[in-house]
């Protein structure tokens, strides 16, 4: 019972309101978790950073692609590599101000070379980088994208 309730402590301080919407924090396992589903949802996850200027011009891409998916099983989802200690002075902000509404986990692992290669093994760690995925299909994009290229890689993987 006690270890119950404190994991539910430990999984509440993970958690930081952004205006409409909850940062989760997310290490290592987590990250190859949401890297590798197999169901039959396409999962797009944008790794990307509010000091990277490439990562800031296209996040409204991804946030278009988030709000226009409808009925579709389409999952977008936003890994944040800002440092975790600036998360309410610079991540919060910037999302509120951006009105993002699609998820946002922030990823606590700074060890950086341990845990690339669990998304992909081409990834050298640049951002902005995207992996779009589902059961059968898997591309990775390590470039900033035009709105254009997103929608069309997503369809790809989609049909």
């Amino acid at each position: 019972m006690k270890q119950g309730v404190l994991s539910i402590a430990i999984a509440a301080c993970m958690i930081l309101r952004a205006g409409g919407q909850d940062v989760q924090l997310i290490d290592r396992e987590g990250i190859e978790s949401l890297s590798w589903k197999s169901t039959d949802t396409t999962y797009v996850i944008n790794f990307w950073a509010t000091w990277c200027s490439p990562c800031v011009k296209e996040i409204e891409y991804f946030e278009a692609l988030h709000a226009s998916r409808g009925d579709t099983k389409l999952k977008v989802v936003l890994v944040s590599l800002d440092f975790p200690n600036q998360m309410e002075r610079r991540l919060v902000p910037f999302l509120e101000q951006k009105e993002i509404s699609a998820p946002v986990r922030l990823m606590t692992d700074l060890d950086y070379n341990a845990w690339i290669e669990r998304v992909d093994s081409s990834w050298t760690g640049a951002i902005p980088a995207t992996l779009i995925y589902n059961r059968d299909r898997r591309v990775f994009l390590e470039q900033e994208l035009t709105h254009e290229q997103l929608v069309t890689h997503v369809s790809q993987i989609m049909n």
